[in-house]
């Protein structure tokens, strides 16, 4: 049984999991049973919390942050240590962040500005956000519910900084000036903020704002639906996005540990890999991965990603969610 969120199985869009089912079964003696939670990674926090057993041996689709969270809230290790994972040594440099050997990526996104070129040009700054010609042009994410929001409030923080006793200076290098006084100026500026990415990126293909928070990626999907490419362009603000690598951790109460960790294993296949890169709109994990020759061409990778490690947002990351929670919804 592996867990995941709903849209890795069931994207209005495409999806991996139906394929990797059929794929993993034909491989191997077993049967492969999807469980996609309402409180997706929390749902298993919960359970573990309470004392409950723990009903999936896998976790395919959480991040840095979620894994943060997991540790923060539970005494007892909901995850094992991945072990030997064959391809494991194919993962590139820089999408490990599990300093405790437990997540292993499989794919990775980095989270940009996609606009409608035929409405608008997309400012190159975050700056140029708060421009009064962006003024209600840009749709985003509440970072507490979404990790595409989450995402985009974490590149903020590592721009501004947050404030003259936080732990982050920030790269403007201006003591005097936070990602909440930048968020200030982008509400000020009737900033949108919805509550997940679907609800953000369905307002904005029925044309109600023309820039949206999302991935850098969004020319593979639009490509796949014919839309014309003009009206799905990227804009990587200051020349960054943030990025985003998913991970996967067998459970430490699975009764099956050889087989969830065959399962990782199979999950880093060069083929396997491609067709969770396409199927999910992302970036492979590994190096090997089998990708169509112009999928390159669409899917853009900035020239200076960022991201926060799992040390630096372990203590901060839920503080800075709260205090933007604080702000925004007082304003």
């Amino acid at each position: 049984t592996v867990a995941t969120y709903t849209n890795f199985i069931d994207a209005p869009s495409v999806s991996p999991g139906e394929w990797l089912k059929e794929e993993f079964e034909s491989r191997f003696d077993a049967t492969l049973e999807w469980a996609t939670p309402d409180n997706e990674i929390n749902y298993y926090v919960e359970r573990a919390q309470s004392g409950v057993g723990i009903d999936a041996d896998v976790y395919v689709g959480f991040n840095t942050e979620d894994l943060v969270r997991v540790d923060s809230e539970l005494d007892d290790e909901l995850f094992a240590e991945a072990g030997d994972i064959d391809g494991a040594e194919d993962v590139r440099d820089g999408l490990s962040f599990d300093p405790f050997g437990r997540a292993v990526p499989f794919d990775t996104g980095y989270v940009s500005l996609v606009y409608d070129g035929t409405e608008t040009e997309a400012p190159a700054t975050f700056e140029g956000l708060l421009d009064p010609e962006h003024a209600g042009a840009l749709i985003a994410q509440n970072p507490g519910s979404s990790a595409t929001g989450r995402a985009f409030l974490l590149h903020t923080v590592n721009r501004f900084g947050d404030g003259p006793d936080g732990t982050v200076e920030g790269e403007d290098g201006d003591p005097d000036y936070d990602y909440l006084d930048y968020w200030a100026d982008l509400q000020a500026n009737d900033v949108r903020v919805l509550g997940s990415w679907d609800d953000a990126y369905t307002a904005w293909s029925n044309g109600e704002a023309p820039m949206v928070v999302s991935y850098s990626t969004d020319q593979v999907f639009a490509d796949m639906e014919g839309a014309n490419l003009e009206e799905h362009q990227i804009r990587f603000v200051n020349d960054q996005a943030y990025a985003t690598p998913e991970g996967m951790a067998v459970f430490a109460e699975t009764d099956t540990p050889d087989l969830a960790r065959e399962f990782m294993s199979f999950m880093l296949d060069p083929e396997v890999q491609g067709e969770i890169a396409q199927r999910n709109v992302a970036f492979p994990a590994t190096d090997t991965a089998t990708l169509p020759d112009d999928y390159a061409e669409l899917a853009q990778e900035p020239a200076d990603p960022v991201t926060f490690t799992y040390d630096e947002l372990r203590g901060s990351v839920g503080e800075w969610i709260e205090a933007w929670e604080r702000q925004f919804v007082g304003n």
